[in-house]
Protein backbone atom coordinates (compact mmCIF):
# COMPACT_ATOMS: atom_id res chain seq x y z
CA UNK A 1 0.00 0.00 0.00
CA UNK A 2 1.02 3.33 -0.95
CA UNK A 3 -0.47 6.58 0.30
CA UNK A 4 0.21 9.92 -1.77
CA UNK A 5 -0.90 13.47 0.41
CA UNK A 6 -2.59 15.72 -2.05
CA UNK A 7 -3.74 19.29 -1.58
CA UNK A 8 -6.77 19.38 -4.01
CA UNK A 9 -7.96 22.87 -2.88
CA UNK A 10 -6.62 26.07 -1.86
CA UNK A 11 -8.47 28.78 0.58
CA UNK A 12 -7.12 32.14 0.91
CA UNK A 13 -10.31 33.08 4.01
CA UNK A 14 -10.91 36.36 5.72
CA UNK A 15 -9.09 36.65 8.76
CA UNK A 16 -5.61 35.57 7.90
CA UNK A 17 -3.51 35.24 11.29
CA UNK A 18 -7.01 35.17 13.43
CA UNK A 19 -8.28 32.54 10.71
CA UNK A 20 -5.25 29.87 10.75
CA UNK A 21 -2.78 30.75 13.11
CA UNK A 22 0.05 30.89 10.76
CA UNK A 23 -0.11 33.15 8.37
CA UNK A 24 1.21 36.69 8.57
CA UNK A 25 -0.78 39.86 8.92
CA UNK A 26 -5.29 40.07 8.74
CA UNK A 27 -6.14 39.84 5.56
CA UNK A 28 -5.68 36.59 3.68
CA UNK A 29 -5.24 32.94 5.34
CA UNK A 30 -3.90 29.64 4.03
CA UNK A 31 -6.09 26.48 4.53
CA UNK A 32 -6.25 23.27 2.16
CA UNK A 33 -8.30 20.36 1.53
CA UNK A 34 -6.22 17.31 2.71
CA UNK A 35 -6.81 14.25 0.84
CA UNK A 36 -5.29 11.33 0.23
CA UNK A 37 -4.64 8.97 -2.78
CA UNK A 38 -4.15 5.05 -1.82
CA UNK A 39 -2.57 2.79 -4.19
CA UNK A 40 -3.99 -0.82 -2.94
CA UNK A 41 -3.03 -4.21 -4.40
CA UNK A 42 -6.57 -5.61 -4.19
CA UNK A 43 -8.66 -2.94 -5.01
CA UNK A 44 -6.89 -0.42 -7.52
CA UNK A 45 -6.62 3.50 -6.53
CA UNK A 46 -8.64 5.03 -3.29
CA UNK A 47 -9.12 8.43 -2.98
CA UNK A 48 -10.09 9.92 0.64
CA UNK A 49 -12.35 13.15 -0.24
CA UNK A 50 -11.88 14.95 -3.51
CA UNK A 51 -11.46 18.52 -2.59
CA UNK A 52 -12.68 20.92 -5.28
CA UNK A 53 -13.04 19.14 -8.89
CA UNK A 54 -12.52 20.06 -12.51
CA UNK A 55 -16.24 21.72 -12.57
CA UNK A 56 -15.74 23.44 -9.68
CA UNK A 57 -12.70 25.56 -11.36
CA UNK A 58 -14.62 25.04 -15.11
CA UNK A 59 -17.51 26.78 -13.36
CA UNK A 60 -17.36 28.53 -9.81
CA UNK A 61 -20.73 29.13 -9.58
CA UNK A 62 -21.13 25.42 -8.10
CA UNK A 63 -20.01 26.95 -4.92
CA UNK A 64 -22.36 29.26 -3.23
CA UNK A 65 -21.41 32.69 -3.29
CA UNK A 66 -21.16 33.07 0.87
CA UNK A 67 -18.43 30.44 0.89
CA UNK A 68 -16.65 31.80 -2.12
CA UNK A 69 -16.30 35.11 -0.45
CA UNK A 70 -15.63 33.64 3.47
CA UNK A 71 -13.38 30.90 2.10
CA UNK A 72 -12.22 32.71 -1.23
CA UNK A 73 -11.15 29.13 -2.73
CA UNK A 74 -8.54 29.48 -5.28
CA UNK A 75 -9.97 27.24 -8.34
CA UNK A 76 -6.40 26.00 -9.75
CA UNK A 77 -7.09 23.01 -12.19
CA UNK A 78 -3.29 21.89 -11.33
CA UNK A 79 -4.62 21.16 -7.37
CA UNK A 80 -7.54 19.03 -8.73
CA UNK A 81 -7.69 15.35 -7.63
CA UNK A 82 -7.81 14.07 -11.33
CA UNK A 83 -4.93 16.71 -12.16
CA UNK A 84 -2.77 15.27 -9.74
CA UNK A 85 -3.37 11.56 -10.21
CA UNK A 86 -2.00 12.32 -13.83
CA UNK A 87 1.01 13.95 -12.57
CA UNK A 88 1.40 10.64 -10.51
CA UNK A 89 1.59 8.48 -13.31
CA UNK A 90 -2.15 7.27 -13.00
CA UNK A 91 -4.93 7.51 -15.36
CA UNK A 92 -8.33 9.00 -13.17
CA UNK A 93 -10.32 6.43 -14.64
CA UNK A 94 -8.94 3.64 -12.72
CA UNK A 95 -9.90 5.37 -9.81
CA UNK A 96 -12.09 2.71 -8.39
CA UNK A 97 -13.38 3.78 -4.89
CA UNK A 98 -13.78 7.30 -2.67
CA UNK A 99 -14.34 7.36 0.90
CA UNK A 100 -15.81 10.87 1.56
CA UNK A 101 -15.91 12.08 5.15
CA UNK A 102 -18.61 13.96 4.55
CA UNK A 103 -20.48 15.86 1.42
CA UNK A 104 -19.55 19.52 2.25
CA UNK A 105 -18.38 21.60 -0.88
CA UNK A 106 -14.89 21.53 -0.50
CA UNK A 107 -14.28 17.73 -0.06
CA UNK A 108 -17.12 16.36 -2.80
CA UNK A 109 -16.48 18.87 -5.48
CA UNK A 110 -14.34 16.56 -7.48
CA UNK A 111 -16.50 13.14 -7.14
CA UNK A 112 -17.72 13.09 -10.42
CA UNK A 113 -14.31 13.34 -12.18
CA UNK A 114 -14.02 10.00 -11.51
CA UNK A 115 -17.44 7.66 -12.94
CA UNK A 116 -15.93 4.71 -12.28
CA UNK A 117 -15.97 4.97 -8.41
CA UNK A 118 -18.05 3.89 -6.00
CA UNK A 119 -18.40 6.41 -3.49
CA UNK A 120 -18.41 5.24 0.30
CA UNK A 121 -20.06 7.19 3.17
CA UNK A 122 -22.36 7.10 5.86
CA UNK A 123 -25.53 6.57 5.20
CA UNK A 124 -26.92 9.57 6.89
CA UNK A 125 -24.50 11.63 5.56
CA UNK A 126 -25.97 10.90 2.15
CA UNK A 127 -29.47 11.27 3.57
CA UNK A 128 -29.21 15.17 5.29
CA UNK A 129 -26.93 16.03 2.26
CA UNK A 130 -29.92 15.49 -0.55
CA UNK A 131 -32.41 17.15 1.98
CA UNK A 132 -29.74 19.93 2.54
CA UNK A 133 -30.51 19.58 5.98
CA UNK A 134 -27.05 20.94 7.21
CA UNK A 135 -27.76 23.94 9.69
CA UNK A 136 -31.08 26.44 8.43
CA UNK A 137 -28.30 29.30 6.88
CA UNK A 138 -25.71 26.67 6.29
CA UNK A 139 -27.58 23.73 5.35
CA UNK A 140 -29.02 24.89 2.20
CA UNK A 141 -25.17 26.51 1.24
CA UNK A 142 -22.58 23.95 2.34
CA UNK A 143 -24.28 21.19 -0.01
CA UNK A 144 -24.15 21.01 -3.16
CA UNK A 145 -26.39 18.11 -5.08
CA UNK A 146 -25.18 19.08 -8.51
CA UNK A 147 -21.62 17.74 -7.31
CA UNK A 148 -22.85 14.12 -7.19
CA UNK A 149 -25.72 14.07 -8.53
CA UNK A 150 -24.34 11.69 -11.94
CA UNK A 151 -22.97 9.62 -9.28
CA UNK A 152 -24.68 6.34 -9.41
CA UNK A 153 -22.60 3.76 -7.63
CA UNK A 154 -23.18 4.57 -3.61
CA UNK A 155 -22.08 1.96 -0.67
CA UNK A 156 -23.73 3.80 2.02
CA UNK A 157 -23.46 2.35 5.41
CA UNK A 158 -24.93 2.65 9.13
CA UNK A 159 -22.84 4.43 11.54
CA UNK A 160 -21.36 1.42 13.11
CA UNK A 161 -20.92 -2.00 12.34
CA UNK A 162 -18.42 -4.48 13.85
CA UNK A 163 -15.89 -4.02 16.47
CA UNK A 164 -14.91 -0.41 17.72
CA UNK A 165 -11.43 0.92 16.49
CA UNK A 166 -9.79 2.34 19.25
CA UNK A 167 -12.90 2.85 21.22
CA UNK A 168 -14.46 4.57 19.04
CA UNK A 169 -17.66 3.33 16.61
CA UNK A 170 -16.33 1.83 12.98
CA UNK A 171 -17.53 0.33 9.96
CA UNK A 172 -15.52 -2.14 8.66
CA UNK A 173 -15.52 -4.63 5.36
CA UNK A 174 -16.37 -1.96 3.38
CA UNK A 175 -17.62 -3.01 -0.11
CA UNK A 176 -14.17 -3.67 -2.14
CA UNK A 177 -12.14 -2.28 -0.13
CA UNK A 178 -8.87 -4.02 2.02
CA UNK A 179 -9.43 -4.74 5.53
CA UNK A 180 -6.83 -1.93 6.20
CA UNK A 181 -9.25 0.77 5.11
CA UNK A 182 -11.97 1.44 7.84
CA UNK A 183 -14.70 4.42 8.63
CA UNK A 184 -15.00 6.32 11.58
CA UNK A 185 -18.22 8.01 12.38
CA UNK A 186 -18.03 11.24 13.87
CA UNK A 187 -20.88 12.90 13.92
CA UNK A 188 -21.23 16.78 14.95
CA UNK A 189 -19.33 19.05 11.69
CA UNK A 190 -22.71 17.07 9.86
CA UNK A 191 -24.61 14.02 10.57
CA UNK A 192 -23.15 11.87 8.63
CA UNK A 193 -19.62 13.04 9.00
CA UNK A 194 -16.49 10.42 9.96
CA UNK A 195 -13.03 9.82 9.71
CA UNK A 196 -10.97 7.23 7.67
CA UNK A 197 -8.75 5.27 9.30
CA UNK A 198 -6.24 3.42 7.31
CA UNK A 199 -3.88 0.48 8.78
CA UNK A 200 -0.51 1.22 6.83
CA UNK A 201 1.25 -1.68 8.53
CA UNK A 202 3.74 0.53 10.31
CA UNK A 203 0.93 2.18 12.42
CA UNK A 204 -2.22 3.97 11.51
CA UNK A 205 -2.98 7.35 9.76
CA UNK A 206 -6.69 8.71 10.67
CA UNK A 207 -7.90 11.36 8.14
CA UNK A 208 -10.00 13.01 10.46
CA UNK A 209 -11.95 15.17 8.05
CA UNK A 210 -13.45 18.29 9.58
CA UNK A 211 -14.26 16.50 13.13
CA UNK A 212 -11.19 19.44 13.95
CA UNK A 213 -9.67 22.18 11.90
CA UNK A 214 -6.35 23.37 13.30
CA UNK A 215 -3.67 21.22 15.01
CA UNK A 216 -3.40 22.88 18.02
CA UNK A 217 -7.07 20.68 19.08
CA UNK A 218 -5.07 17.45 18.92
CA UNK A 219 -1.34 16.76 20.36
CA UNK A 220 -2.01 18.78 23.45
CA UNK A 221 -3.50 18.54 26.97
CA UNK A 222 -5.77 21.71 26.39
CA UNK A 223 -7.18 23.40 22.96
CA UNK A 224 -5.65 25.65 20.83
CA UNK A 225 -7.53 26.87 17.90
CA UNK A 226 -7.44 30.84 16.64
CA UNK A 227 -10.83 33.02 16.70
CA UNK A 228 -11.83 32.85 13.26
CA UNK A 229 -11.45 29.05 13.10
CA UNK A 230 -13.66 28.47 16.29
CA UNK A 231 -15.87 30.45 14.83
CA UNK A 232 -16.43 28.98 11.50
CA UNK A 233 -16.58 25.42 13.65
CA UNK A 234 -19.56 26.91 15.10
CA UNK A 235 -21.23 28.13 12.72
CA UNK A 236 -20.66 24.66 10.43
CA UNK A 237 -21.69 22.65 13.52
CA UNK A 238 -24.86 20.93 13.35
CA UNK A 239 -24.60 19.02 16.99
CA UNK A 240 -22.31 20.95 18.82
CA UNK A 241 -21.67 18.17 22.01
CA UNK A 242 -20.83 15.34 19.82
CA UNK A 243 -18.42 17.63 17.73
CA UNK A 244 -16.68 18.63 20.91
CA UNK A 245 -16.64 15.17 22.51
CA UNK A 246 -15.52 13.69 19.43
CA UNK A 247 -12.81 16.65 19.26
CA UNK A 248 -11.48 15.11 22.94
CA UNK A 249 -11.48 11.92 22.23
CA UNK A 250 -9.41 12.40 19.57
CA UNK A 251 -7.51 14.62 21.78
CA UNK A 252 -6.79 11.90 24.03
CA UNK A 253 -6.01 9.36 21.30
CA UNK A 254 -3.56 11.27 20.08
CA UNK A 255 -1.94 11.98 23.66
CA UNK A 256 -1.87 8.43 24.24
CA UNK A 257 -0.89 6.40 21.44
CA UNK A 258 1.86 7.15 19.42
CA UNK A 259 0.99 4.18 16.60
CA UNK A 260 -1.99 6.72 15.32
CA UNK A 261 -0.86 9.61 13.23
CA UNK A 262 -4.27 11.93 12.61
CA UNK A 263 -4.25 14.66 10.83
CA UNK A 264 -7.55 16.87 9.63
CA UNK A 265 -8.30 18.30 6.43
CA UNK A 266 -7.43 21.35 6.61
CA UNK A 267 -4.37 22.33 8.21
CA UNK A 268 -1.81 23.29 6.25
CA UNK A 269 1.30 22.61 8.90
CA UNK A 270 -0.04 19.33 8.99
CA UNK A 271 -0.19 18.53 5.57
CA UNK A 272 3.34 20.12 5.47
CA UNK A 273 4.73 16.90 7.58
CA UNK A 274 3.69 14.60 4.39
CA UNK A 275 4.49 16.82 1.19
CA UNK A 276 5.52 20.11 0.14
CA UNK A 277 2.49 22.93 -0.19
CA UNK A 278 4.01 26.27 -1.58
CA UNK A 279 3.91 29.18 1.89
CA UNK A 280 0.94 31.61 1.63
CA UNK A 281 3.21 34.26 0.20
CA UNK A 282 2.91 32.54 -3.18
CA UNK A 283 -0.36 32.40 -3.04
Amino acid sequence: MRIHHLNCGTCCPLGGHLFDGTSHGLLRGHVVCHCLLIETDSAGLVLVDTGFGTRDVASRSRIAPFFRFLNQPQFRAEETAAAQIRALGHDPADVRHILVTHLDFDHAGGLEDFPNARVHLLAREKEVADARNGGAFVGTRRYRPGQWDEVTDWALYPAGRGEKWMGFDAVRDLDGLPPEILLVPMAGHTWGHSAVAIDTGEGWLLHAGDAYFFRGEVGRPTRECPPGMRFYQWMMEVDRTARLSNQERLRQLSLERTDVRIFCAHDVSEIRQFTRVPPAATL
